[in-house]
């Protein structure tokens, strides 16, 4: 695309053209990442949180920058246009350069604090059962029909995240899935993103250590909702009627709402739910019939996850019945409840629970299946939210018979005054044990285990890596268990 064209969809303030220069090339590239750029690239200068693309506009020319987007005063011997916020002129010109590609696929964001991986593969796998050829992007990884790549961030920034949905397009995807953090929202990295649908899956405490309070964080999570109907109409909002935010959610969209839940009525409504060792039966109400499901995942809050699945699903356009017999073929997503099989009927789960509320979920999922006893190993992550440590291990005493605290991540903090912070406020520590090494801790979960015994490891789920200080090594929680249960 020509530098001149792409550069006249922004509403910028001006431009600074030497007069050995100008617009007149075809542009290759656009990315705030220098370590990106080729020859012909346009960089955008964004201010972040731990670098300012301002201080980096050298080392961009000399990568291969032609053209700079830039808020703050530039000396540099290339063109620079000017804009009130690079953010957003980020999105816009990402946008135009990849041909609006998102407009071309069936998009549907969903955001919530627990369950978004889990309801972006449901729908992924009714997709798929159907034929249609889909892409994913989210925490564990992104994907472009059967082709996976390594997801950074949950939400990649616009650039990234526009030459995805490109990619996507030229593989012909037709439906895409996909996971919307808060952090991303407020951030505008899913600006000129056209979403078909927008899911929300639930509200509770997470990420406060940016966004300083719950309000805050509530206002993050609307903003999907509040800017889907920004581009056209048709659009769909599928809300959690359960849900204590949902009522703000809704106001906060002109899109058409669809709820469901299980404690209230809602337009896709599950009864009768029975919990067993091979998942979960339950009726759906839905436009005035009744269905009978099966889904092969344990726990009340997967039946939430497959109801915003089926709604989802039902907005594309797909018949009920078999976006039923399509749930029935779904196996686990990884580090979700996911299963390790032991000796001595030991069995351990590995689970991504990391707030307070997917913990209990999670342990009140396990008790009724449990014929002894719950070890729950655990830890926090390090410069994250504080406040909720100590309620992670309130809920952990509770549904658990033994809790052995480790590391989750510590990164730049101390693991030690983690856990301190861990134990605040707890006055009876008597089944409570504390190892900082977590692989010995998943040893010790197994040697302390009996017969008919649970144990569950939470908070890195897929994870396959610990972070310590600057330091990133190879850790999964699957694999440490194994060879816990193969050494003991």
């Amino acid at each position: 695309m020509n530098a001149q064209t792409l550069i006249n969809s922004l509403n910028y303030r001006r431009i600074s053209l030497p007069a050995d220069q100008d617009l007149d090339f075809e542009v290759s590239l656009v990315s705030q990442n220098t370590h990106e750029l080729i020859p012909n690239s346009v960089f955008i200068a964004i201010s972040g949180f731990k670098t300012d693309g301002h201080d980096l506009v050298t080392q961009a020319i000399n990568q291969g920058a032609r053209l700079i987007v830039a808020q703050k005063p530039l000396q540099v011997k290339v063109p620079v246009v000017y804009v009130r916020d690079t953010r957003r002129a980020m999105a816009t010109l990402s946008a135009i350069f990849y041909d609006h590609p998102s407009q071309k696929l069936h998009l549907t964001g969903v955001t919530g604090t627990n369950g978004k991986t889990t309801v972006t593969h449901l729908l992924d796998a009714i997709y798929r059962y159907h034929h249609i050829k889909t892409g994913l992007v989210g925490t564990m990884y992104h994907k472009v029909d059967n082709q996976y790549l390594k997801a950074i961030n949950t939400t990649p920034a616009n650039h990234k995240l526009q030459k995805l949905f490109a990619q996507m397009v030229e593989a012909k995807v037709q439906a895409v899935s996909m996971e919307v953090s808060s952090v991303a929202l407020v951030q505008g990295r899913t600006w000129e993103a056209d979403f078909n649908t927008a899911i929300f899956t639930n509200f509770s405490q997470d990420h406060l250590d940016y966004h300083q309070n719950m309000a805050e964080y509530a206002h993050a999570k609307s903003l999907l909702f509040s800017q889907l109907g920004n581009l056209q109409k048709g659009k769909t909002a599928i809300i959690n009627q359960d849900d204590t935010l949902a009522d703000f959610i809704i106001t906060s969209t002109e899109a058409q709402i669809l709820t469901y839940g299980i404690n209230t009525d809602a337009d896709f409504q599950a009864t009768k739910l029975h919990h067993h060792a091979q998942g979960t039966d339950f009726t759906l109400q839905a436009l005035g019939q009744s269905y009978a499901v099966y889904l092969p995942l344990v726990g009340t809050h997967n039946v939430y996850n497959a109801l915003a699945a089926i709604a989802g699903a039902y907005v594309y356009g797909l018949d009920l019945k078999t976006i039923i017999a399509a749930l029935k073929t779904v196996t686990g997503v990884k580090g979700r409840l996911q299963l390790v099989t032991g000796p001595h009927e030991i069995n351990a789960f590995v689970d991504y629970a990391h707030t307070p509320a997917a913990l209990a979920n999670t342990l009140q999922t396990l008790k009724p299946l449990t014929q002894s006893r719950i070890i729950t190993v655990f830890g926090c992550g390090g410069n994250r939210d504080a406040d909720k440590r100590p309620k992670m291990t309130q809920i952990a005493q509770k549904y658990s018979d033994l809790v052995i605290l480790t590391t989750d991540n510590p990164r730049q903090e101390n693991p030690a005054d983690i856990i301190l912070d861990m134990l605040r406020g707890l006055d009876d520590l008597s089944q409570i044990e504390i190892e900082l090494d977590r692989r010995q801790a998943i040893r010790k979960a197994v040697a302390l285990a009996h017969p008919g015994d649970v144990i569950l490891l939470a908070g890195k789920g897929h994870e396959n890596h610990q972070i310590i200080g600057d330091t990133i090594t190879k850790f999964d929680d699957v694999a440490e268990v194994q060879a816990a249960f193969t050494c003991n």
